[in-house]
């Protein structure tokens, strides 16, 4: 079955759902979009190291987004204004990771499938680390999901119940780097951002609880994955925007029928 590179497209489409779903809940609800935005531009960087050193892609575009997120996290605890940071970082990140990429011989060729995924061409290795890289996110959400939720609510709240908020951003943090790494060969640097939010953000008008908003924007996810891989196949558009283009529509029917109902 996974000779089949569809099948393994599809099944990867739903392993990243799986870690999407959850973790673009709290960066909705944390309003934390251009943080999740800078992480994953900053994964072409990593992108770039690795080609240069001869490491695995995904160490790269792991120890790269990780770096970003913790010195986000850092400059975010300190005080710093974050709008204007995080869009100084993530550009500059971008731009960096696309100048050291020019320098790689060969990896020109390459660079849109980093940029926009390449889903078409998951490898049986791909696949497992996809899953294994979701597995691992949901595991440390579910561990910390009664803290996780405190603190979003209200950190003095979570002192107040002997919790760190502190920590649970770190958390969030780690998830979020992992999501970069396993997703740059799904969506690609510029996508992933989309892919956390927006099935979110389609899952509110729908959902009436956080457990059910974050499963609803897993289900969204991943039927966008599978239509965008259907849209793909019938018009042959690229994979990556076409499953985005599909979560964008599932996004503004959720709003209609979110409308619908108050009304």
């Amino acid at each position: 079955m996974l000779d089949d590179f569809l099948t393994r497209a599809a099944l990867a489409g739903v392993g990243l759902s799986l870690a999407t779903g959850p973790l673009g809940s709290f960066v909705v609800w944390r309003r934390m979009a251009y943080f999740g935005d800078a992480t994953a531009h900053a994964a072409i960087l990593g992108v770039a190291i690795a080609l240069a050193t001869d490491l695995p892609i995904v160490a790269g575009t792991l120890a790269v987004a990780l770096a970003m997120a913790f010195t986000v996290a850092t400059l975010a605890a300190r005080g710093w204004a974050m709008d204007t940071t995080l869009g100084v970082l993530a550009h500059s990140a971008l731009a960096f990771g696309l100048v050291a990429v020019a320098f790689v011989p060969g990896a020109r060729t390459d660079l849109s499938a980093w940029l926009f995924g390449d889903i078409l061409a998951v490898s049986r290795a791909d696949l497992a680390f996809i899953w294994g890289g979701a597995a691992l996110v949901l595991a440390l959400l579910a561990w910390r999901w009664q803290a996780l939720l405190t603190a979003t609510l209200n950190e003095d709240l979570a002192h107040a119940s002997g919790l760190n908020p502190a920590r649970e951003r770190l958390i969030l943090t780690l998830a979020l780097a992992i999501v970069v790494a396993v997703a740059i060969k799904v969506v690609g640097a510029l996508l992933i951002a989309a892919m956390l939010i927006i099935p979110a953000a389609a899952a509110r008008a729908l959902s009436r609880t956080p457990e059910g908003m974050a499963a609803t924007a897993t289900a969204i996810g991943a039927a966008s994955a599978l239509a965008g891989l259907q849209l793909s196949l019938w018009q042959d558009t690229p994979a990556g925007p076409s499953i985005i283009t599909a979560a964008a529509a599932a996004f503004a029917l959720s709003a209609l029928f979110g409308r619908m109902r108050r009304a």
